[in-house]
């Protein structure tokens, strides 16, 4: 798939979409809160880009949906979690009517952005202590 290869970083993912890579002023929210609120718009715009305008249909229950799994071990070092692993992907059949900004359109584009942007989804997924 070419896109995966042109999209590497957040900075890619928005000259990809004509967008400017400024991030959101989430200055008014609590400090323990916006590393992960940055990530997820990070992770919003990378996916996007990814998907190249493909958009899950959340009626269509035959379409699948994929997105990366993890794997998450605690320990007494990392009691929230730190050890995350990248695992595996998995798609989804579903018939709700909501959706996940974070999905993508193939199990590939999922396997990669599991891979590549591994620490944004650490820094959206879990608390660090």
């Amino acid at each position: 798939m070419a896109t995966k290869k042109k999209i590497k970083t957040f900075a890619e993912a928005c000259k990809a979409l004509g967008i400017k890579t400024a991030v959101p002023d989430v200055s008014m929210l609590p400090v323990k809160d916006r590393k992960a609120i940055i990530a997820h718009y990070k992770l919003t715009k990378i996916i996007e880009a990814l998907n190249e305008g493909w958009k899950p249909n959340w009626n269509d229950s035959s379409e699948t949906k994929y997105f990366p799994w993890f794997q998450i071990k605690a320990d007494a070092k990392r009691p929230a979690g730190f050890g995350f692993s990248y695992y595996d992907c998995d798609g989804w059949h579903t018939g709700t009517y909501c959706g996940s900004r974070l999905c993508l359109k193939s199990r590939e584009l999922a396997l990669y952005a599991g891979k590549q942007f591994k620490d944004l989804y650490i820094e959206y997924f879990l608390f660090k202590n």
